[in-house]
Parts: structure tokens; sequence; C-alpha cells
């Protein structure tokens, strides 16, 4: 199971992929991607931002902002943080990885916020293991209903039953991002095959013409 600081780390790493930012503005957009699944606290922020400092993963750079109040200019010192290329290195490596850890909970919904640089074989990949995963989760929730129905009473019963109603939800969600998945693997390799036999059409074109000159 993926731990909880390696996702928040590559989701730092991930938000500063796209540029320097300072603590408040990184922690609203961390909450943005991880909001649904857990609330996010500068306590867990600023200890996951020193680790990664530590690391080398990223760097803080001190900007000066400027400030009018009350009619008098003032400067202060802000920190930024910004990402290494090692930092960079870490993310690419994490974003292709398509092990068990990113089919979590957690850890899905972090990596689902970058499919967009996310190789297409690896987004289809990851999207067939969380579906094995909420289908054994499907399975062991009955499973227990089954052994437990007449021992459970009615709010247990119910509580189950949430469950299932609610990982069936997001198998059936899934099953549509996979279809579009491989629905636009397909047109992809048939746009390559229509590219290549335009190629090869135009060198034999270009052949017979120069064999009639």
């Amino acid at each position: 199971m993926a731990k909880r600081t390696d996702v928040l780390d590559h989701t730092v790493l991930g938000v500063l992929s796209d540029g320097p930012l300072h603590g408040y503005e990184l922690r609203k957009r961390l909450t943005a991607i991880l909001g649904p699944f857990r609330a996010l606290s500068f306590g867990s922020l600023y200890p996951c931002l020193h680790r990664l400092t530590d690391a080398g993963l990223i760097e803080q750079i001190d900007m000066v902002d400027r400030d009018d109040i009350a009619g008098v200019a003032t400067r202060r010192a802000r920190i930024v943080y910004a990402l290494t290329p090692e930092g960079k290195e870490s993310f690419t490596a994490w974003v292709a990885d398509t092990g068990p850890e990113a089919w979590e909970d957690e850890a899905f919904a972090a990596r689902l916020a970058f499919f967009s640089r996310t190789e297409a074989a690896v987004r289809l990949r990851i999207l067939e293991g969380r579906r094995t995963r909420l289908e054994e989760r499907l399975s062991a929730l009955q499973s227990s209903i089954d052994r437990t129905n007449e021992r459970m009473d009615v709010y247990a019963e119910r509580l189950q039953r949430h469950g299932i109603e609610g990982a069936e939800r997001e198998v059936s969600w899934l099953e549509e991002l996979i279809a579009t998945e491989r629905g636009t693997r397909a047109e992809r390799k048939q746009a390559r095959a229509v590219r290549k036999s335009a190629k090869k059409s135009a060198r034999k074109s270009a052949t017979k013409r120069g064999k009639q000159l």
C-alpha cells in the first residue's frame, strides 16, 4: 500500500512542476487535488516540504514582495519552493509507475490528477488495476454480508450496502474511462497507419514520376 507521505511528496513535486509556488498557494492547489481524500493542513505540508528539501528534490527561493500598507511602501521576504532536476526525475518515475500502489484510494486520486502528463499505456494500466482493486473490494464486501447477515443489525447492513453501491458506481465510471482510453489508443493507431500509408503512396508516386522523367 502506498504511504500517505509518499503520495503527498509526489503530488507536491507534480504541482511544482508547473512552476515555483509559495506555501499558501501550494497548499491551495494540493487541497484541490487531494481534498476528497484528506484534509491537508500546514502541519502536514511543511514537514513534507522540509523532507523534500533535505532530499534535494525541491529548493527554497527567497523572493521579496512589495506591499502598500496605509500608503507606506514595505518590503517583505517570502519563501518560494521550486523543483530541482532531481525532483523532476523523481516525479517522472512516479508518473510512469503502474504498480499496485497506484491503485489505492489516495494514490489513485493523485495519479489521476496528473494523467495529462502520463503516457496512454500507463493510464490504461492504472485504470484497469484500479478496476481490479474495486472488484476485489466488492467481492469482499458481499462475502462479508453473506457471512454475517443473520447477526447484522439494520444499520450495519445499510452501511455495508452503501459501500457496495459506492464501489459499483466507481467500477462503472472506470469502465467508461477505460473505454475512452482504448478508443483513443485505437484512433491514434489508426491515424498512424493512415499516415504511414500516405507516406508510402507518396514515395511510390515520386518514384513513378522520376522514372517517367
